[in-house]
C-alpha cells in the first residue's frame, strides 16, 4: 500500500476538462432559469448522450465507451455536472446508474439489443421503480404486485420520487414488484421480489404530476401508477425472486455516484465563498484576510478533498471488484476485456 496517492490519472482529468466545458457553456448559463420554470431540458440531456456520458460504463457494441471508460469516469463527469447543476447531476446519475446499468448487468441479450442502444445514446432514458409509499429499501414492505397470466405479467402498484419517470425521452422503468411468496431454509414466507421491464407507453403505466420539490427543480421526478399494465413474460429481468438482491447492487454503485454529485456541490460551495470572500471588504481588505473567514474556508476545503478522496477510491475499488468478481454472465462478458485508466500508484 506504500506510496498511494489515489490522485486520479492523466486521461481521467483531461475528461474532467472536457465535461468541464461543456457544463460551463451549456449547462451553467441556463440552470437558474431552469430552475425557476421547473423546466427539464431533454435537448442538453440528449447533448450529453452525444458527448458520451450515458455510455462511460457501457461496452463499444451497444455504443458505449467500451475500454475507453469505467466507473470513474462516470463519477468525474457526475462531479463536474453536478458542480453547476445539481438537476443535471442527478438526470446524468440515475440515467446511468438506475436506468442503463440494471439492464446491462441483468438482462439477457434480447433485452439489452432492445433497450440499450437508445439509451446509451441519451435519445431516451429509463428509470427505477423501486420506492413506494411505503416501501423503499425496506423490500419486504413493497406491494406493487406482478401476476403472470397467459404469457404476460399483470402489474399493480404505485411507486413514488422516481427519476426521469415521466419525461419525453423516458422508454422504460424498471420496477420491482412481489410475484409470489418463497420460503427459507428455515421454512419462513417471505415476499419473493422480482424486476420487471414496463415500457413508458405500456397501457396503464401513468406518470402522475410531477412533483412541487424543495430543489433539484429542473430533474424529472414522478410518481408513478401501475394498473393492471400488461408486460410480456419475457420482460422479467434477471432470475425470478432476485429483485431484491438486484436492486441491492445497483444502490451500492448508486451510492457512490450520488457522493460524487455531493462532491460538485461541495466544490460549488467553496467556489462560491472563496470568490465572495475576495470581492467583499470591510475595513479596507477583504474579508478572506479575516482569520475567522479563513479558516471556515480551509475547512470546506478539508471537507471537499476528504469527501472527493473517498469518492475515487470507491469508485475504483467498486469496478475493480465488478470486473474480478464477474458476478453475472453479462458482465463477464461486457466488461471482462476492459482496461479502465488507472489511478496513480493504484
Amino acid at each position: 500500500m506504500s506510496g498511494m496517492t489515489f490522485q486520479l490519472s492523466r486521461e481521467h482529468e483531461e475528461f474532467r476538462r472536457v465535461v468541464r466545458e461543456f457544463a460551463e457553456g451549456e449547462i451553467a448559463p441556463h440552470a437558474a432559469q431552469w430552475d425557476r420554470d421547473h423546466h427539464f431540458p431533454t435537448d442538453v440531456v440528449q447533448q450529453m448522450g452525444k458527448l458520451g456520458l450515458m455510455g462511460l460504463t457501457a461496452p463499444e457494441e451497444y455504443g458505449g465507451a467500451g475500454e475507453h471508460g469505467d466507473f470513474t469516469s462516470l463519477c468525474v463527469a457526475i462531479e463536474e455536472i453536478g458542480r453547476v447543476d445539481q438537476s443535471m447531476g442527478i438526470t446524468l446519475e440515475a440515467a446511468v446508474g438506475l436506468g442503463i446499468n440494471p439492464i446491462l448487468t441483468y438482462g439477457d441479450a434480447e433485452q439489452r439489443d432492445r433497450w440499450l442502444p437508445d439509451l446509451v445514446s441519451g435519445q431516451a432514458l429509463a428509470a427505477f421503480g423501486l420506492t413506494e409509499p411505503g416501501a423503499g429499501s425496506d423490500a419486504g414492505a413493497t406491494r406493487t404486485k406482478a401476476e403472470l397470466v397467459d404469457g404476460a405479467w399483470v402489474i399493480n402498484g404505485a411507486k413514488q420520487f422516481i427519476t426521469n419517470s415521466g419525461s419525453e425521452l423516458t422508454s422504460c422503468v424498471t420496477v420491482t414488484a412481489r410475484t409470489g411468496v418463497s420460503t427459507s431454509s428455515t421454512g419462513e414466507e417471505r415476499a419473493e421480489i422480482s424486476a420487471l421491464i414496463v415500457p413508458a407507453d405500456a397501457p396503464g403505466y401513468t406518470a402522475e404530476p410531477a412533483y412541487d420539490k424543495l430543489g433539484w427543480h429542473a430533474s424529472d421526478t414522478h410518481p408513478i401508477t401501475l394498473q393492471d399494465v400488461h408486460v410480456p413474460e419475457g420482460n422479467l429481468l434477471g432470475a425470478r425472486g432476485r429483485g431484491y438482491a438486484q436492486f441491492l447492487a445497483t444502490l451500492d454503485d448508486g451510492r457512490i455516484a450520488i457522493g460524487a454529485l455531493a462532491v460538485g456541490c461541495i466544490q460549488a460551495c467553496l467556489d462560491a465563498c472563496v470568490q465572495y470572500a475576495g470581492d467583499r471588504q470591510t475595513f479596507g481588505v477583504p474579508i478572506g484576510r479575516k482569520q475567522g473567514v479563513a479558516f471556515q474556508i480551509a475547512d470546506l476545503d478539508v471537507m471537499l478533498q476528504a469527501s472527493r478522496l473517498l469518492v475515487y477510491k470507491a469508485a475504483t475499488a467498486s469496478w475493480r471488484s465488478t470486473r474480478s468478481r464477474g458476478s453475472t454472465a453479462t458482465r463477464r462478458c461486457s466488461r471482462s476485456a476492459r482496461a479502465p485508466p488507472r489511478c496513480s500508484g493504484c
